[in-house]
């Protein structure tokens, strides 16, 4: 018999989500966080009238926070990563006698 630890993400009785990892479920739990707080700031707004499309909204940006933080300049994009150049390929005993 195995023994499977679950960690659950619950929101008003519901579940959302379960995971394998609490690190992961906090990780989500705070992103649920994230959405409910973008929700009021897009309810303020009055710009969409629609309930579910602030929900998605709001789930939509916390889903992207990282890119949404560098787009408000509040974070900086990462450096792309500099290729390391290419060594210069050996040349085999046959090729090196023929020259």
């Amino acid at each position: 018999m195995a023994v499977i630890i679950k960690y659950v993400v619950e929101r008003n009785g519901e579940e959302k989500m379960t995971f394998t990892s609490k690190a992961d479920a906090d990780a989500y739990d705070k992103m649920l966080d994230m959405a409910d707080a973008l929700f009021d700031v897009i309810e303020r707004s009055e710009l969409i009238e629609d309930e579910v499309k602030r929900e998605e909204l709001a789930m939509f940006l916390a889903e992207n926070r990282e890119d949404i933080l560098e787009a408000l300049g509040a974070k900086r994009k990462p450096a792309p990563k500099a290729k390391a150049p290419k060594a210069p390929k050996a040349v085999e005993n046959d090729e090196a006698d023929a020259a």
